[in-house]
């Protein structure tokens, strides 16, 4: 029993080092009894693999990064983040915890767009939102329901997102080096036929968006009044019609597939 314990400890052993290697090859020296072109082919099909996976998932950041750039940034990655998903789909969410949580630390950081995380998360959104659960069949939707008076039920799986910088239009030519002035909201949803699409909302657009997500037995003239009352709107029926016509257009627009009825 015990030779079989320590030949368990010495595969062990074996195998951490072989991969310390291939995280980082300057670091940590290969198995001594390997030889240096065999290791070759592991540290380049490994790597490979990850930068051509990831490169796929964040087209645009790779553009604005370069070639060198992205691999640099991927090597980081691939160096110091410890995934906690060994499922290839699951890696663009770790790439991300990483730019959020980690890539703070490394001295290359500074040489980062400040807008990087927030673009990155912005490409993956898409891929993440396809991949997310479908809800449970809701009973009782009504369609053509009053908008006004009964619950407005929002299409899922969907996410209301703000981001500091304009993702959306970010590119090779437009790389901005500052904030805009406010936050901006986007709403990304699953539609019927399955796909992604994103919409720009402005600040009260995503206000009652919110509201009608985080209660599901709110009426939009419930919603409504508690905008007008956030904005101290000198005039709250304005403040109705111009919601009321954005529930419409949202109903049109398949954000709202219809209402429920009240308790």
């Amino acid at each position: 029993m015990a030779d079989i314990a320590d030949n368990q400890e010495a595969l062990h052993r074996r195998q951490y080092e072989f991969a310390a290697h291939l995280r980082d090859p300057q670091l940590n020296p290969a198995p001594a009894d390997v030889e240096d072109r065999r290791m070759k082919i592991y540290r380049e099909l490994f790597f490979n693999n990850v930068n051509r996976f990831l490169g796929g998932n964040f087209p645009v950041t790779v553009k604005i990064l370069g070639e060198d750039g992205w691999a640099a940034l991927v090597r980081d990655y691939y160096r110091d983040h410890i995934s906690h998903s060994p499922l290839f789909p699951d890696m663009p969410r770790e790439f991300l915890s990483y730019l959020a949580e980690e890539r703070v630390q490394n001295p290359h950081a500074e040489n980062d767009p400040p807008y990087l995380y927030e673009l990155a998360h912005y490409e993956w959104v898409e891929s993440g939102l396809s991949l997310a659960a479908d809800p449970e069949p809701r009973e009782g939707v009504d369609p053509d329901g009053d908008l006004l008076e009964q619950p407005p039920v929002l299409r899922q799986p969907a996410w209301l997102l703000a981001y500091n910088y304009a993702v959306n239009e970010i590119g090779p030519d437009n790389q901005p080096d500052a904030p805009a002035d406010q936050p901006l909201h986007y709403l990304v949803m699953r539609n019927a036929d399955d796909k992604v699409e994103f919409i720009k909302f402005n600040i009260v657009s995503a206000r009652l968006y919110e509201l009608l997500h985080a209660d599901g037995q709110l009426t939009g003239r419930a919603a409504l009044e508690i905008i007008a009352t956030e904005l101290q709107h000198n005039d709250p029926d304005a403040v109705l019609a111009s919601g009321q016509r954005i529930l419409e257009q949202w109903r049109a627009a398949d954000i709202i597939v219809g209402t429920s009825a009240t308790r």
